[in-house]
Order: C-alpha cells, then sequence, then structure tokens
C-alpha cells in the first residue's frame, strides 16, 4: 500500500528529543528534563506520550511521521544562513 494512503501518527521533536535522551542514551528521567531544561513531570507526559504514539505506529502500521521546525545551520565554510523544513517518514 503506498505511504500517501496510511494514517499517520505525528511525532513532535520534543518526544523525538525524550526517546533519544531515555531510551536511546538511557538517561534517567530526571536528568533527560534537566537536559532539555523541563520539569521531571513534564518529562514524563513527553515520553509517556512518544511512546503511545511509537506503538501505535508500529501495532497498527500507521506511518511516524517526525514533525520538524525550521532549522538554523552555520557551518565554518558557509556564511549564508540556511534554514531547512522538512518531515521525515519512517514505514
Amino acid at each position: 500500500m503506498p505511504m500517501r494512503k496510511l494514517q499517520e501518527v505525528n511525532l513532535t521533536l520534543d518526544e523525538l528529543e525524550a526517546i533519544r535522551l531515555a531510551d536511546l542514551n538511557g538517561m534517567y528521567q530526571e536528568q533527560a528534563a534537566q537536559s532539555m531544561n523541563i520539569s521531571r513531570p513534564t518529562f514524563g507526559r513527553i515520553i509517556e506520550s512518544a511512546h503511545k504514539k511509537i506503538a501505535e505506529a508500529l501495532v497498527k502500521g500507521k506511518v511516524l511521521r517526525i514533525e520538524t521546525k525550521p532549522v538554523n545551520l552555520s557551518l565554518k565554510n558557509i556564511k549564508k544562513e540556511k534554514r531547512y523544513e522538512d518531515s521525515i517518514c519512517i514505514r
């Protein structure tokens, strides 16, 4: 089935960062919350939401879309500021 016909689940950048810190890097919630400059209870709500969305995408065969915002990219060899906006689909 083409991806455009599948339902989507949207993961925010905060949720992606929470997954990276807690699940990939193995940080405890308190440490991960400090890294994101948020409270531990807020981190708990964000990671719980992310886990539910990822589980829904995996179990129900939905597209997992990671929402992105414009990113300012500055490189030593590039003087101009570039803005990128995109989303990533994982099927």
